[in-house]
C-alpha cells in the first residue's frame, strides 16, 4: 500500500510517498512545468521510482485556482442577481482601507454590469417569500447570457442563505437552457449573510470552475494513462481533502491547497515532540508563510481576500489562517527609485529562475545571496542533481546591487537576507502577537526549501528559543497532505440575541447539515464533527467564532456559551464586557472523516555525530567566515547532538546553525535546535 501526495508550488514540484508495507518513505523534486502543471505530477511520479498502479491514494494540492483568479485567466462570466441587487458586487463595501493611497481602487469585478442578469423575486431576511420568482425573467435572463457567449455562471439571489428555493428553481432552469455552461449557486457555495461576500464567492467559485475542473478532469486522465487506478484526492484550504468531484464543484475551497498541508504536518509533528503551540514557518521559491497552531489545532479563518484586504476579492469559505509574505528563495533583490535596496514580492519563478540556476535569469534572488554567503553548497544541491552556478550568482549580486551600493559581494548578500528575515519575522508577528499570543511560548517549525536555511535567524529576532526542522522539510507540505483528513465546511446564518436564541432549531439545523457532510464524504464512518457559533457584542460587526459540544446545544446551556465567548474576547482584545448582551450569527459545522494514520519509522541511535566537511560561512555582516562543520542528515541517528556554527545538508535543503545554537535529532528523526541567546 503506497500512498503518494504531490504538491505544486511556484518554482517546484514535489512528490512524498510511503510504502506502509516495507515503512520507507520516497521522494522527487522536480522544477514545476508552469504551461502544463499536470505534466510535473507526472515527472515526479516517474523520477520516484514508484510504479503508478501500486498507488492506493495520491494527494494533490496545486495553485491553479488561486493563479487563475490572480491572473484573470478565468473563464466569461454572467451573474444572476434579484432585481435591484444589479450593482451590488460592482460596488462592493464603501470603506476605503488606504486613506491616503492616491493610486487605490476597490476590488475589480470578474463580471461587468452588461452581463449582470436581474431576475423578478424577493425574499426576506426571515426566507419568507416577498415576491414569487418569475420564471419569465429567468429564461430571459439565460436567453440574454446564452447570447452573450458566457462559459460559466453565478446565482447570488437575496437572502437565499435562509431559503434556497428559488435559486434551486433559476439554476434548473438555467441547466437547461445553458448545458455546457459551468453554474454556480450561493446555496451551495456560501451560506451566509452579507451580500457583497457571498456573491463574490460565488463569482469566484463560477469564474475558476472551468479551468479547475477541465485541469481536475485533464489531471485524472494523464494519471489513468500512465497507469493509475487509485483514489484521487484533492488538498482544500481548510486542512482537509475532498475528492475531484467536490473540488470541480467547489474550486473556490482550494484557493490554498498547497501551503496547508506543511501546516497540518507542523501540528502533527508539534504534538508528537511535546510542542502543541507552534508556529509553522514554510519558505519556497516565491512566498514565505507562517500559521499559528494552538494546542495542536491550526487555527481557521473564516475566509480570505485574494489580492489583499483593500482591493481584493473576498472568498468567505473556512481556510487555515495564513500570513504570507513575498519572500522566497527566487524573490527578486532589486533598488526602488531613491536607491534603497528591497527584496520581492517579484519573484524569478522556476523559469528563468536565480542566476545560480543556470536557466537564464539575470536578477539576483536570495538563493543567489545564499550561495554567495557559502551556505549552499553548490555541488551538493538537491542532493547533487542539479549544479550551482556560484560565480554568476557573485556576479550578479556584485553588478546589480553590491556596485550602485559601493558594497562588496559578501555584505551585499547579507544585506538581501537581513532584509528577508525582517520581512518574514513581520509575518510571524502577524499570527502571534497581534493576535494575543507570545511567540516565544511557541517553537517554529520549519519546512519549504529555504525555511531551514533561515529559521533560526528568524527566531533570533523574536527571541522564540526552540526551532524544530521535520523530516523531508523541502517537501513538507506533500507530507502534510498524506496526513491530513477528509473535511467539510459547512455555515448557516441565524440571527439571534442569545439570551433568546431557539437551540431545537440549532440542533434541526446542526442535523441538516451533517447529513450534507455525509453525503460528501468518502471516509464518513465514524466522522467527528466540530461545532462552533460565531458570537459579538450586540452593536459590534463582527464575530469571534466560539467551539461548543453538540451537548451544549441539546441543553441549551447559554451560560456555559457564554463564558465562553467573554473568555475567547478576553483572550483576543484582553478585556471583556460581562453585562453587555451578545447576538449569534450563525453555526458552523466542521465533519472531519478519519483518512487510514500511516506508522512512521524510528532512527536508530547514533552517538556522536561526525562532519562530512568543513568549510567558510558567512554568518554576519559584522563577523568574518567561520569554519562551520558540514553535516550529512542522513547519517544523523537519533540522539546525535550538533553544536554551531554547522550546515546540516539533506537533498532540498540546508540547515543553519549559528554560533551557540545546538540541536539534537529526536527519536523520529526531527532536528530539535535550542536558538543561542534567544532567551
Amino acid at each position: 500500500m503506497i500512498f503518494v501526495a504531490v504538491d505544486i508550488g511556484g518554482t517546484f514540484t514535489d512528490l512524498i510517498g510511503f510504502d506502509d508495507e516495507a515503512g520507507a518513505f520516497l521522494q522527487a523534486k522536480s522544477l514545476t512545468t508552469p504551461a502544463e502543471l499536470g505534466q510535473g505530477v507526472i515527472d515526479c511520479i516517474r523520477q520516484s521510482g514508484v510504479k503508478p498502479g501500486a498507488i492506493v491514494e495520491l494527494i494533490h494540492g496545486s495553485t491553479i485556482a488561486i493563479n487563475t483568479l490572480i491572473e484573470r485567466k478565468g473563464a466569461k462570466t454572467g451573474l444572476v442577481v434579484t432585481r435591484g441587487t444589479r450593482d451590488v458586487y460592482i460596488i462592493g463595501r464603501g470603506n476605503r482601507p488606504e486613506s491616503y493611497n492616491l493610486f487605490f481602487h476597490k476590488h475589480r469585478p470578474l463580471v461587468s454590469r452588461a452581463l449582470t442578469r436581474e431576475v423578478e423575486e424577493r425574499l426576506l431576511s426571515t426566507g419568507e417569500v416577498d415576491r414569487p420568482l418569475q420564471k419569465a425573467s429567468v429564461a430571459a435572463a439565460c436567453k440574454a447570457l446564452k447570447e452573450a457567449g458566457v462559459e460559466a455562471v453565478a446565482v447570488c439571489l437575496l437572502h437565499s442563505y435562509a431559503n434556497p428555493e428559488h435559486e434551486r428553481i433559476a439554476g434548473t432552469m438555467i441547466r437547461k437552457a445553458l448545458p455546457d455552461v459551468y453554474l454556480s449557486l450561493s446555496h451551495e457555495i456560501l451560506r451566509e449573510y452579507r451580500e457583497f461576500e457571498r456573491m463574490s464567492t460565488t463569482v469566484v467559485n463560477a469564474y475558476i470552475g472551468p479551468k479547475v475542473g477541465g485541469y481536475v478532469k485533464s489531471l485524472r486522465s494523464s494519471l489513468g494513462g500512465i497507469g493509475f487506478d487509485g483514489d484521487l484526492s484533492i488538498m482544500r484550504s481548510n486542512g482537509g481533502v475532498m475528492t475531484p468531484d467536490v473540488a470541480t464543484e467547489r474550486p473556490a475551497a482550494m484557493m490554498e491547497s498547497g501551503p496547508v498541508g506543511g501546516i497540518i504536518a507542523s501540528a502533527r509533528v508539534g504534538q508528537q515532540l511535546g510542542f502543541p503551540n507552534v508556529i509553522s514557518f514554510d519558505m519556497g521559491g516565491t512566498t514565505a508563510k507562517a500559521s499559528l497552531i494552538r494546542a495542536g489545532e491550526p487555527t481557521l479563518a473564516p475566509g480570505y481576500y485574494v489580492g489583499g484586504y483593500a482591493s481584493g476579492h473576498p472568498v468567505m469559505l473556512p481556510m487555515i489562517d495564513v500570513v504570507e509574505v513575498g519572500a522566497g528563495g527566487g524573490s527578486i533583490a532589486w533598488r526602488d527609485d531613491v536607491g534603497a535596496l528591497k527584496v520581492g514580492p517579484h519573484s524569478a519563478g522556476a523559469d528563468p529562475g536565480p542566476i545560480c540556476y543556470r536557466g537564464g535569469g539575470n536578477e539576483p534572488t536570495i538563493t543567489d545571496a545564499n550561495v554567495v554567503l557559502g551556505r549552499l553548497d553548490p555541488d551538493n544541491f538537491l542532493g547533487g542533481t542539479m549544479k550551482l552556478d556560484a560565480q554568476a550568482a557573485r556576479r550578479g549580486i556584485e553588478d546589480k546591487v553590491a556596485r550602485p551600493l559601493k558594497l562588496d559581494a559578501v555584505a551585499a548578500a547579507q544585506a538581501i537576507v537581513e532584509i528577508a528575515i525582517a520581512k518574514m519575522s513581520l509575518a510571524v508577528r502577524e499570527v502571534s502577537v497581534t493576535k494575543g499570543y507570545d511567540p516565544r511560548d511557541f517553537a517554529l517549525v520549519a519546512s519549504g526549501g529555504a525555511g531551514p536555511l533561515h529559521v533560526c535567524a528568524i527566531a533570533r529576532e523574536l527571541f522564540v528559543p526552540t526551532v524544530i526542522v521535520p523530516l523531508f522539510p523541502s517537501h513538507f507540505s506533500a507530507l502534510g497532505m498524506l496526513l491530513a483528513d477528509e473535511r467539510h465546511d459547512f455555515i448557516r446564518t441565524v440571527y439571534s440575541d442569545l439570551a433568546n436564541v431557539d437551540f431545537a432549531n440549532l440542533v434541526s439545523i446542526h442535523d441538516e447539515m451533517v447529513a450534507g457532510a455525509r453525503a460528501s464524504l468518502r471516509h464518513g464512518k465514524d466522522a467527528r464533527h466540530e461545532i462552533r457559533l460565531d458570537l459579538r457584542y450586540v452593536g459590534q460587526e463582527f464575530t469571534l467564532s466560539v467551539p461548543v459540544e453538540l451537548a451544549q446545544l441539546k441543553k441549551g446551556d447559554r451560560k456555559g456559551i457564554r463564558i465562553a465567548f467573554d473568555e475567547l474576547y478576553e483572550q483576543r482584545y484582553a478585556h471583556h464586557s460581562p453585562e453587555e448582551p451578545v447576538e449569534m450569527v450563525n453555526i458552523r459545522l466542521g465533519a472531519i472523516g478519519k483518512r487510514p494514520s500511516l506508522s512512521f519509522p524510528s532512527l536508530a541511535p547514533l552517538g556522536t555525530a561526525a562532519p562530512a566537511a568543513e568549510r567558510q560561512v558567512y554568518f554576519s555582516s559584522a563577523q568574518k567566515p567561520l569554519a562551520a562543520k558540514v553535516y550529512r542528515r542522513d547519517r544523523l541517528g537519533a540522539g546525535a547532538r550538533i553544536a554551531g556554527p554547522a550546515l546540516i545538508q539533506e537533498h532540498g535543503t540546508t540547515t543553519v546553525l549559528f554560533e551557540n545554537d545546538t540541536c539534537e535529532v529526536a527519536p523520529s528523526g526531527e532536528l530539535i535546535i535550542q536558538v543561542g541567546g534567544a532567551s
